[in-house]
């Protein structure tokens, strides 16, 4: 499971969260393993059947408050009671002025305390994007990512195949390279698979006999993008004539990516055969079956009724002879 430190929330400065540590220092080792946030609500009375364990704690103003009204000691049973549930960690919001009970009970459980002066929610919203994004499942691939009619194509293949030569080629068709040689990729929400560029060789492509060129000096801003959505991959292989290759496109192959299966193309190289073309044509077809057409199925129907038919015409002529 993916996880962070505690800690990593005080040291983030891209997300505007604002935290200052108050007590519990040893619980900045702790870990995150959830972008949800919670809030305790109902688990301040003792109720904390759905407390979840290694999330962030929001105390609001509702939360305080309710503190408040109990004696000290309810308050401290109360927070020991709550605190037993390996809490990430606590986080108030809006300034407010602590239960003095409320750092002394953190401080001997080893929960980190923190305060913002942000709002309950603009704080929630902050947090869980920084969670969403630090949390989410990451791997590096050898290949070349391009936007290619708006598809996702991801290009697989050994070295020395021509992904790199077949990617120049779709940049000067006006498509776009959004990684060559090194695609970072990582899982968002609803299974989605995002591929980027290696930040050291972003925007460059290496082609053998050339060396190192940077395309979005070359053809422009318009040539590049940071990052895309996976749709298909598309592995090319050396053509071997005893290899039977897919000719209908009825079966459909997958690709895992960091546990999400992405629709897989298995693509024989061989000299006469137009790559670019190719691979133009299956981000076409691609968008075809979004739309709810399957070529290949529906010409495989197609054949089976007509087969169907046939076969059914000659029983009757059989019987009337």
């Amino acid at each position: 499971m993916t996880s962070i430190r505690v800690s990593r929330l005080l040291e983030e400065s891209d997300y505007d969260l604002r935290l200052e540590l108050v007590a519990g220092r040893a619980g900045l080792s702790r870990t995150i393993s959830s972008s949800r946030i919670q809030k305790p609500g109902l688990a301040l009375t003792g109720f904390t059947e759905h407390i979840h364990p290694r999330r962030v704690q929001v105390f609001g103003n509702t939360e305080i408050s309710y503190l408040r009204t109990l004696p000290e000691p309810r308050q401290r049973e109360v927070l020991d009671h709550l605190l037993k549930n390996e809490l990430a960690c606590v986080v108030v919001t809006k300034d407010l002025e602590l239960p003095p009970v409320l750092p002394e009970v953190c401080e001997v459980a080893g929960v980190a305390l923190m305060k913002t002066p942000l709002l309950s929610s603009v704080f929630i919203q902050e947090v869980q994007a920084l969670l969403e994004e630090l949390l989410t499942l990451t791997a590096s691939l050898h290949g070349v990512l391009m936007d290619v009619f708006g598809v996702g194509i991801l290009l697989l293949g050994k070295s020395g195949i021509g992904k790199s030569e077949i990617a120049l080629d779709l940049v000067m068709r006006g498509h776009r390279l959004v990684a060559d040689d090194i695609v970072d990729v990582s899982r968002r929400k609803q299974d989605a698979v995002y591929g980027a560029g290696n930040p050291i060789i972003k925007h460059h492509m290496e082609i053998r006999g050339l060396g190192i060129i940077n395309i979005k000096d070359l053809f422009g801003v318009a040539s590049v993008r940071e990052h895309k959505k996976i749709e298909l991959v598309i592995e090319l292989t050396e053509w071997d004539p005893a290899q039977e290759y897919d000719r209908l496109g009825v079966e459909e192959q997958t690709f895992n990516i960091v546990g999400v299966d992405i629709p897989l193309s298995i693509v024989p190289v061989r000299p006469g055969r137009n790559m670019t073309t190719i691979i133009e044509v299956a981000a076409r077809n691609h968008l075809l079956k979004l739309q709810g057409h399957h070529s290949a199925r529906e010409f495989a129907d197609k054949l089976n009724r007509a087969i169907a038919e046939g076969a059914i015409r000659r029983a009757l002529g059989e019987d009337v002879e």
